[in-house]
């Protein structure tokens, strides 16, 4: 799949950059905190997740302001400013109603331009969501975390990295922390954490008259799943999913059963386990893995690091929707590769 970028302008003026992956009916995607469209299409893991929502559809996704190709803030971030974003993002897809994916922070600015257009929105899903961002975690952890991203970026964004995700790869972090950094400034990313931790859309819940999903991962370390919980029960008719994992990021640790969970719920045709294509390396580093070898046997009958062979199990792992090694080494075995 190759994504289309394109631009919108806000009400107010704000340039705003959107990507647009698949055909069909529209999924609008809206994002959590940070996002790079560019980016995030080079990060494989992250490609793999969006490539597999879009299977079947049309996946919109946009950088809110500040944030990867769109224009730098020109006003404190608020609610308000968010909804008007995805206004003039929504504003390019015709008059039928459409799908709507809220991640992280996007989940809540998803229930809130829900609430505000009934009869708009065709399917909601929220993931990894909460009601209130004072309850996430304790007045002194949100201190110390923004006054970390403000003074020093490069740590503040591995010590998230940590938390959002615990179960990827060493390498797949380290990549994601650079991604972090180069998706804004230190400022815009302090003040767009800061929003998180303030909004609270408690009040709007009630509003939202559509089949709702939420899902949550059951050990989710950025947002407790009593957050997914209140959210479902303050939407009517709404779903809850908890999925196994503590992993924040949607596409790090099994991306594949989170995908399913909502391509499901979408009315969408759930893909066939292992139908991701291999590149010729990673087929080589899935046949040392079928034959049980470490990544530092890997890297040394490769003749490269053993950072790059962990990534490089790392990426086959989430391509083939896979959770272990051992799925990997079994899944090749039946591809009658195993010499």
């Amino acid at each position: 799949m190759q994504q289309r970028i394109g631009r919108v302008t806000t009400s107010g003026g704000t340039s705003v950059a959107v990507a647009s992956v698949g055909a069909g009916r529209p999924v609008v995607y809206v994002s959590g905190w940070l996002s790079h469209l560019q980016l995030s299409w080079e990060l494989q893991e992250e490609r793999a997740f969006y490539e597999s929502l879009a299977h079947g559809c049309r996946l919109v996704r946009y950088d809110r302001a500040g944030c990867g190709l769109s224009a730098p803030l020109d006003r404190p971030p608020s609610l308000s400013f968010e909804t008007e974003q995805l206004d003039a993002v929504v504003a390019t897809l015709g008059q039928e109603p459409f799908d709507l994916v809220g991640t992280s922070m996007g989940a809540l600015v998803a229930v809130a331009w829900a609430a505000a257009h009934p009869g708009a929105v065709r399917r909601l899903v929220l993931y990894g969501g909460w009601v209130r961002g004072s309850d996430i975690s304790t007045p002194a952890a949100r201190e110390h975390v923004l006054g970390l991203v403000e003074s020093h970026w490069g740590l503040g964004s591995d010590v998230l990295t940590d938390i959002f995700a615990p179960d990827a790869g060493a390498a797949a972090r380290a990549e994601f922390s650079r991604y972090q950094r180069s998706s804004s400034t230190a400022a815009t990313a302090r003040a767009l954490l800061a929003l998180s931790y303030e909004l609270d859309i408690g009040a709007l819940l009630g509003q939202v008259d559509v089949p709702t999903l939420v899902v949550h991962r059951a050990d989710d370390r950025a947002a407790p799943l009593e957050q997914a919980v209140a959210l479902a029960a303050g939407i009517s008719g709404a779903q809850l999913a908890v999925l196994p994992g503590r992993s924040h990021l949607p596409y790090a640790g099994d991306a594949r059963e989170l995908v399913t969970t909502i391509r499901r719920f979408l009315g969408l045709r759930i893909q066939r386990a292992g139908a991701g294509t291999l590149t010729a390396r990673q087929r080589e580093v899935a046949a040392l893995v079928a034959e049980g070898r470490t990544n530092r046997e890997i890297a040394e009958r490769l003749s490269i690091d053993e950072r790059s062979a962990e990534g490089h199990v790392e990426r086959i792992r989430l391509k083939l929707g896979f959770r272990s090694r051992a799925q990997v080494a079994a899944w090749f075995a039946a591809q009658h590769e195993v010499g």
